[in-house]
Parts: C-alpha cells; sequence; structure tokens
C-alpha cells in the first residue's frame, strides 16, 4: 500500500471522523430510544447503558450489515467520482466530519437531531460540491432521494403518534378505567407480552436482520415465525410472570424475591408469609420529593438547589416578607435585584451536585478531588508548574467524563427548576396527566424493557451502516487504491469497532439527550412508555416495507406527543419542547448539508502548485 502514501492523512482524518459519527449516534440517536424506558422508571440509568451495551453490539455484530451502499441512499451518482479514489475518500471524510461536528453541537447543547438525517444531508452537500446542483437526487428516486427524506420527516412522527395513541387507549380502556385495575393488568399482561414481542420480532426480520435475508422469506414464513415468538413469550408470561406479579402485587407478599418466578404456578399456591399494607414495587411517580437514594431529587445539578430557592435560601424574599418589612424601604426596589438568575441558579446546583461527588468513595469521587486540589496557577499551559499539574489532572479528566453521565440525575434534571418558567411549565403538564397505581405500572415496566432491548437490537443491526458505510468507503478506497464499487464490503471488526464506539457515546454522553428528552414533552409511566416504544416501531416497519428513510428518533418523538394527548387535553404536552425539536430536525438539513459543501468545494478547488 506504499503507492497510496499520499492519500494516508485522508485515511487517517475519515476514520477519526467515523469514530466521532458513531460516538454522536450513541449520544444522540440511542440515548433517545432509551430516554422513554429510563423516564418512565422502568429501569434505571445505569441499567439502560448496560442493556444498550449489550444489545447495540450484539445486534451490530452478528446481524449487522456486511455490505455498505457507497453512494448513501442514492443521492449522489456512481458516476460522481470518476474512478478517483482520492476524490471518494475525500468526500465521505467531509460529509462524516460535517455531519459529525453538527450532531455534536447539538448533542452538547442537549438538542436533539437524527445522524441519520445529518449523515445524509451532508453526503447531499458535498454532492452539489462535487457535481453539481442538477446531479443531486432532489426527487423520490426510488425512495433513497432527498423528496423521500423530506416525505418521511414530515409523515414519521405523526404515524408513530397514531399508533402508539391506539395502543395506549387499548390499555386504558382494558385495564386503567376499571374499578379494580390491578387485577385487569396482571391478568391480561400476556396479551400486551403477545402484542409486544410481535412487534418485536417484525422489528428484527425487517428492520434489524438484513445479513439473514429473514426479510426475503415467504410471507407464511414470516407470519409464522413473527405469531409462533409472539404466542411463545404470552405462553411463558402466562406460566411464570403472570404467577409472580400476583404474588408480589395482588397478595402484596414482600419476601417474594425477583429469582422466584422460576416457581411459575406454584406461586399461586404459595401461601403469604407476610402481608404488607402496600405491594414492593417501586414509585414510578415522576416528581419524587424523598431524598434516601443517591440518585435523589435534590441532587441534580439542575434541581440542587431547588428546595433553597423555594424557601428563599438564596437571597430572594418571599411575598409575606417584603410585605412584613424585611430590608426596611427597599425591599420592594432590590427584590427583583436580588434574585437569582437562572443561569445562576444552575450554576449553584451543579456546585451543590459536585460537592456530593467529591465525598463519594470510588473512581469518580477520586477524580473529583484531584480535579479540585489541583487548580491550574496563572500563566500559560508551557509554564512548568501549569504542565505539571496539567498531567496531574489528566487521569481525573479522563475519569470524569467516563463516569460522570453514570451518575448524573436524569429525573430530576427532566422536570425543570422551581421557579423558573420551565418548572412552572413543566408542573402545568405532570398536573394534566392522570397517575395510575404503581402496582398497575409495574406489570407494563417489564414489557418496556422488552421492547427497548428489542429496539437496542434493530438499531445496532439496522443504522450501523449509517456510521460504517462511509468508513468501509474510506477503508475500501485507501487498501486498494481505487473507488470503492457500489457495495463495499464490510468487515467484522469494523463493526465490533463502531458499535464499541456507539456504546461509548451512550454512556458517557447520552445524558445531556436524555435530560431533555422523555418528561420534558410530557408525563412518563411504564404503561404510556411501552406504548411509545411499540408506536415507533410499528412506524417503523411501515415505512421499512415501503423503502423510505426514517429516523427511530423521531418517531418515538411524535409517540411521546401522540400518548400525552391521550390524557384528553393539549396541555399535558410540552409544545415549545417539541417545537424546538422539530426546529432541529428541519435545520439539520441546511446546516449539514452547507458545511458539507463548503467543506468539499474548498479542498476540491484548493490552488495547487
Amino acid at each position: 500500500m506504499g503507492y497510496l502514501h499520499q492519500y494516508d492523512y485522508i485515511f487517517a482524518i475519515g476514520t477519526f471522523f467515523a469514530l466521532l459519527d458513531a460516538f454522536n449516534n450513541g449520544a444522540n440517536d440511542v440515548a433517545n430510544s432509551w430516554a422513554t424506558s429510563v423516564s418512565s422508571r422502568s429501569i434505571t440509568y445505569r441499567q439502560a447503558m448496560i442493556f444498550g451495551t449489550i444489545f447495540e453490539m450484539l445486534g451490530a455484530i452478528t446481524v449487522g450489515a456486511r455490505t455498505a451502499e457507497t453512494i448513501k441512499n442514492g443521492i449522489i451518482p456512481a458516476t460522481a467520482f470518476k474512478e478517483n479514489a482520492g476524490v471518494q475518500m475525500l468526500a465521505f471524510t467531509c460529509a462524516l466530519a460535517a455531519a459529525s461536528s453538527w450532531v455534536m453541537w447539538c448533542t452538547r447543547h442537549s438538542a436533539h437531531v437524527s445522524s441519520t438525517y445529518s449523515l445524509i444531508s451532508a453526503v447531499a452537500g458535498v454532492g452539489v460540491a462535487t457535481v453539481g446542483a442538477s446531479g443531486v437526487q432532489w426527487g423520490w428516486n426510488d425512495g433513497k432521494g432527498l423528496g423521500a427524506i423530506f416525505a418521511g420527516l414530515g409523515m414519521a412522527p405523526i404515524i408513530s403518534g397514531g399508533f402508539a395513541a391506539a395502543i395506549f387507549m387499548l390499555v386504558k380502556l382494558v385495564v386503567h378505567m376499571r374499578k379494580n385495575p390491578v387485577p385487569w393488568a396482571v391478568y391480561t399482561s400476556p396479551f400486551f407480552f403477545l402484542i409486544a414481542a410481535t412487534i418485536c420480532t417484525l422489528s428484527i426480520v425487517y428492520k434489524g436482520s438484513p445479513n439473514l435475508g429473514l426479510n426475503k422469506k415467504p410471507g407464511w414464513y414470516i407470519a409464522a415465525v413473527t405469531m409462533g415468538c409472539g404466542c411463545g413469550v404470552a405462553v411463558l408470561s402466562a406460566i411464570f410472570f403472570v404467577p409472580f406479579v400476583h404474588a408480589k402485587v395482588i397478595k402484596k407478599d414482600p419476601t417474594v424475591k425477583w429469582w422466584m418466578f422460576i416457581y411459575g404456578p406454584a406461586l399461586l399456591k404459595r401461601p403469604v408469609i407476610e402481608q404488607a399494607e402496600r405491594a414492593n414495587v417501586p414509585d414510578y411517580a415522576v416528581v419524587q420529593h424523598h431524598g434516601d437514594d443517591e440518585d435523589s431529587f435534590n441532587g441534580s445539578p439542575k434541581l440542587a438547589a431547588e428546595d433553597d430557592s423555594a424557601n428563599g435560601k438564596h437571597g430572594v424574599m418571599s411575598t409575606s416578607e417584603v410585605q412584613n418589612g424585611r430590608g426596611g424601604e427597599k425591599s420592594l426596589a432590590n427584590l427583583e435585584a436580588t434574585q437569582k438568575s437562572y443561569k445562576e441558579l444552575m450554576a449553584e446546583g451543579e456546585a451543590r451536585f459536585h460537592a456530593r461527588l467529591l465525598k463519594k468513595r470510588g473512581p469518580l469521587g477520586w477524580a473529583m478531588r484531584t480535579l479540585r486540589d489541583n487548580p491550574m496557577g496563572a500563566g500559560q499551559i508551557y509554564e512548568f508548574r501549569n504542565m505539571k499539574t496539567f498531567f496531574k489532572r489528566l487521569p481525573a479528566l479522563i475519569t470524569c467524563g467516563a463516569l460522570y453521565g453514570l451518575h448524573y440525575d436524569i429525573h430530576a434534571a427532566q422536570t425543570g427548576i422551581e421557579g423558573t418558567p420551565e418548572g412552572e411549565r413543566m408542573k402545568r403538564v405532570y398536573a394534566a396527566a392522570e397517575k395510575y397505581p404503581n402496582e398497575v405500572e409495574h406489570t407494563y415496566s417489564f414489557v418496556q424493557v422488552l421492547t427497548a432491548c428489542t429496539a437496542s437490537f434493530a438499531h445496532g443491526a439496522n443504522d450501523i451502516g449509517n456510521s460504517v458505510g462511509p468508513w468501509a468507503v474510506i477503508y475500501g478506497a485507501w487498501s486498494t487504491g481505487s473507488a470503492a464499487k457500489a457495495k463495499a464490503p464490510v468487515d467484522v471488526w469494523q463493526l465490533a469497532v463502531l458499535s464499541a464506539t456507539i456504546s461509548i457515546g451512550l454512556i458517557t454522553y447520552g445524558y445531556n439527550i436524555m435530560k431533555v428528552m422523555g418528561n420534558k414533552i410530557t408525563y412518563h409511566s411504564p404503561s404510556r412508555g411501552s406504548s411509545m416504544e411499540m408506536g415507533a416501531a410499528i412506524t417503523v416497519l411501515v415505512f421499512s416495507q415501503f423503502s423510505l428513510p426514517v429516523s427511530t428518533s423521531m418517531c418515538i418523538t411524535g409517540a411521546t406527543v401522540g400518548v400525552g394527548l391521550c390524557n384528553g387535553t393539549l396541555k399535558a404536552v410540552n409544545f415549545q419542547r417539541v417545537g424546538l425539536l422539530v426546529f432541529s430536525w428541519i435545520m439539520t438539513i441546511p446546516i449539514a448539508g452547507t458545511i458539507g459543501g463548503v467543506l468539499m468545494g474548498l479542498f476540491l478547488n484548493a490552488p495547487k502548485f
């Protein structure tokens, strides 16, 4: 490969941005997929990271795409590069740089965008710079052109919202509207396991198994497999899950342990050893004011200052204090001046949150204390003292970057700060949503974990191509010396590297998206969340049948709004947050496309001598 030494630097830069794009994919798209389960408290943030990593990598490595389309979604014609390996490598490097930079900026500012749409838009911009606007597929192009992308952007969230709302209304009619909903939730759970398992199987068949070719099997074969899997899960739930939940939420026996589900029907005859007043199930309320556990409501960098600010401990005088004359005649005049601004409350809350982390044992506590005890001194970085301090801080900085997200209080961050417009808005949204018994919600938490894990598997198997495709093209052109053909082979090691990078992005940076998704849009609970995820999965399946590009993240957002509207009032949905999301989706196309086109145009037309 010595004859390709002139392209080595392009390959190195392209590899860097491919990894960065995969990192952003995990921090943005995958984090958004798991935000529903975390927001519903069906699963903890750390459990979501574990399951997300396992199923993302499992789907990508076992049944991920073994070939990648070099002309992404048919936007750039195959003749655009004129068999020039260098130009092809440069084009996809510029596209990756544009897409990853835009998504990274959006993730940092907690603005959710689709990494898939960002990459497609960047490729379109590169195509304009390479062959001109007339050479780019602006129309439908069998569902692969920009026209299909715009269609999916408009239709997918609406259709997904309709499906999710229909499923949740079914749950309401069958369970929530009953006088005694707990037995109905327990005894009808196999039916909802049947629906969830069937949808999950179809997701794997049509969206998550391009390497297995299951979507090319006869219709009767697909129907038999999907219904067989769905019925099998339903039967297993009736044998093992129903007796377990019956003993836990109906008999209210606190001595029932999680592993006792293996007893199956024997649990129905098991005598109640100790009956509690309440069933031993988690509290699924969005806002929880107790502060016993490590990630308590007041531990959030967003909300740590809430209690004090509500009680006037931030220098903000209450109305009664002002009326009673506290502070003399200047009280009223100084009230506005002494109020803490939104940024000041954020900073104080973050300081309190960091103070808690400083007391923790383990790597994160050590890292936080190291950064506190070794501040950078005056002068430039090249001062000997500062260089010595920097190398002391470097391991701590890496440790904080890797572990900070795992200790972030997602739930508290989603509810807004007391006394701010955001906090008041979320209060109104939550007040408009009906709350259901924890015993009922506990039943659906298991269904939601099933749908979330399957969604991760399908995402890893299918969407890995969005990150690995351009990288496979760059690698193929670099290693062979000729432009990659219409289909470029993808090695297993490439899938493993990028799927691992996606998981790292989810674990270390995904909290930036999770903290503004879910409960920031509407009130979440396991029965709502499982309906949202099933509605989004059905929508993805429908669009896949018509070969239309669609973002899973956009589908889950539309499903969230659809379920929120099932509360019967517009007040149950935070439309300001929804508007910001839609705006970021729309702006992704021109911004990512412009960045990609400008980069490609600059490099192609750079002076040479």
